[in-house]
């Protein structure tokens, strides 16, 4: 068996691996929204340990008035970023969560208003939120489409490579003219 053939299936192998993680880490962040789950990074400690720096969550949407003292609910801000914490109470008339994160001391000092409500958590991944959280912002965003176009000429260079059969060329039998009439 040949050095290069045994390279050539080498390199097939380890270009396969890469393209088989990235489309699974592709699919994990983006690919859930097809089943109307959201994918946040975990930024801050308040919820650990439940909810550890660092993790990534999936939030699937749901009915305010289905959620329940002590469940755990991801909303918006005033200021437009999301957060989890738990409901420590409800104000059903105001339209109100009342929530805390797990390592906090005290209550949130704002309600949630039940139209801020993104939903709840269904699971976790712990540490995949580093990774989602730097390739979302720059210059995390510019290395992961650098990685992308470098691994699509990774997965080409084989065939750069490869002998190029001679092709036959074709000549029209009227000697070349190609003009009818």
């Amino acid at each position: 068996m040949k050095i290069s053939s045994v390279l050539r299936k080498v390199w097939n192998i380890i270009t396969t691996i890469i393209v088989v993680v990235v489309v699974i880490f592709a699919t994990l962040l983006v690919g859930v929204r097809v089943f109307g789950v959201q994918v946040y990074s975990v930024i801050s400690g308040s919820m650990e340990p439940e909810y550890p720096v660092g993790a990534l969550i999936y939030v699937k949407e749901i009915d305010p008035t289905e959620i329940e003292v002590n469940d755990v609910i991801t909303y918006v801000l005033p200021n437009g970023t999301p957060s989890t914490h738990r409901v420590v109470r409800i104000d059903e008339e105001n339209q109100h969560f009342y929530t805390k994160g797990d390592a906090n001391d005290y209550e949130d000092a704002s309600p949630v208003y039940f139209k801020n409500l993104i939903g709840t958590p269904i699971f976790k991944i712990p540490y995949l939120g580093y990774a989602a959280y730097y390739i979302q912002h720059p210059p995390g965003m510019y290395i992961a489409i650098a990685g992308g176009a470098i691994l699509l000429v990774l997965v080409f260079i084989p065939d750069l490579f490869k002998k190029e059969k001679k092709k036959e060329k074709f000549i029209p039998e009227n000697g070349g003219d190609t003009t009818t009439g």
